[in-house]
């Protein structure tokens, strides 16, 4: 790629994490409102948390009354880090009965109370003929429209589903978003974004294609370090341009859980790589020139993206990890600055020249700043890794270095 698509590209995905990310919004509300063909005494018993209908979703396993102020502890069926209900400590204003309320959550035993600091929701029924107008209302304070645009779609869902359940009496799980066509949808539309940045011709739409698959497996690591650490469920959410994002089905509990998910991602990858540079050899001895070079393109694009994605960015996989093997600040100072002058050193090496590795040391810094704080704090601290647990991780992370480093020498060596 020429100077000014990297320049561009990179600009746009700054940009993108920026706005999606860190921009402060302030308190914001978002509304959303539907014509239900219902009663509303019937749409009350199943959007109060009172009701007889509360669970008409499966989200609410109970609720009871804690005092006489509208404090109540709800029990939700979304799993904590323990594997155990979520329970959230909420308070109840502006009731009136069969019509409104609005809700505030004062804990829960996932997210730290900062989280709910500026969060209020608000539930309005109004009769329109034989039918019922459910207004739902969410004031919070946002930064990044990530989570906002979530909340809206969120919001939207749950008013659709409500009304087929009103009119059939059976709840239906999941969405066209989540749904695996969907997401293969994504991965093709990512892919064909990504298309003109390559060069609008046969082998650019298959660099892009390759890419799209090394995002693919990547995330397909981080999926099963999730199962293999207890979590019931994982799935992956493709974000075009952006790449992918997988999640798993309920919050960390450890340190060392937290590493071994985020290493994972390039060290499945890991694995491959030496696959695909023998079965590269093998095509070309056998005379197969095309294979041999898509082969050492795959291997190439796997090691590249994955052993940037273990640069010591604050949300990249390589910070995550640092952050939680290093036993102090400056531990962590100085592995990520170590890190970072390998990877460096490493482009170098491969063939990048000295200012487009500056260029990129200076936008890994941004990325860092931009990210920096972003995540939710848990309720509680996640249990400590263990001195073994910290040596390993640690071993792995210069291993998984190690063999993406090779893969991607190895690659310039054959395709530049």
């Amino acid at each position: 790629m020429s100077v000014i698509v990297t320049v561009t590209l990179v600009a746009c995905n700054l940009g993108l994490i920026f706005l999606l990310m860190t921009v402060p919004l302030g308190l914001r509300t978002v509304t959303v409102s539907r014509v239900i063909k219902a009663d509303r005494n019937r749409l009350w018993q199943a959007l109060c948390p009172f009701g007889s209908d509360a669970g008409w979703s499966g989200e609410i396993i109970s609720a009871e009354p804690l005092d006489q102020e509208g404090a109540a502890l709800i029990r939700l069926s979304w799993d904590g880090r323990d594997g155990r209900p979520i329970e959230r400590k909420a308070r109840f204003e502006d009731v009136g009965e069969g019509s409104r309320f609005s809700m505030t959550v004062i804990e829960d035993t996932a997210l730290d109370p900062s989280f709910w600091a500026n969060y209020r929701e608000t539930v309005a029924l109004v009769p329109e003929g034989d039918a019922t107008r459910v207004t739902l209302t969410q004031t919070d304070r946002y930064r990044g429209v990530a989570f906002l645009v979530f909340r809206f779609f969120a919001m939207r869902r749950e008013l659709r589903k409500l009304d087929v359940w009103a009119a059939t009496g059976t709840y239906r799980k999941g969405g066209w978003f989540e749904h695996p066509l969907s997401q293969i949808g994504f991965a093709v539309l990512s892919a064909l974004i990504l298309w003109p940045f390559f060069g609008l011709n046969i082998g650019g739409l298959a660099l892009a294609a390759i890419l799209t698959s090394v995002v693919a497996l990547h995330e397909l690591g981080h999926m099963a370090a999730f199962r293999l650490t207890g979590h019931r469920r994982a799935r992956m959410i493709f974000i075009p341009l952006l790449g992918g994002v997988a999640v798993g089905g309920r919050p960390y509990d450890s340190r060392f859980e937290v590493a071994f998910v985020a290493l994972m991602g390039a060290g499945f990858s890991a694995f491959l790589v030496p696959v695909l540079i023998a079965a590269s050899g093998l095509a070309g001895s056998e005379g197969h020139r095309l294979a041999a070079t898509l082969l050492a393109t795959l291997a190439g694009c796997a090691s590249l993206f994955n052993i940037a994605n273990l640069v010591p960015v604050w949300k990249f996989d390589g910070g995550q990890v640092l952050r939680q093997i290093c036993p102090g600040p400056a531990a962590l100072a100085l592995a990520s600055f170590l890190l970072l002058s390998a990877l460096l050193a490493l482009g170098w090496r491969a063939g990048f020249s000295p200012g487009f590795l500056l260029i990129a040391g200076a936008v890994f810094s941004i990325l860092s700043l931009i990210t920096m704080g972003s995540g939710v704090k848990p309720r509680h601290e996640l249990k400590p890794i263990k001195t073994f647990d910290r040596l390993a991780m640690a071993g792995a992370l210069l291993a998984v270095f190690a063999i993406h480093g090779y893969g991607m020498l190895w690659a310039a060596a054959q395709l530049m």
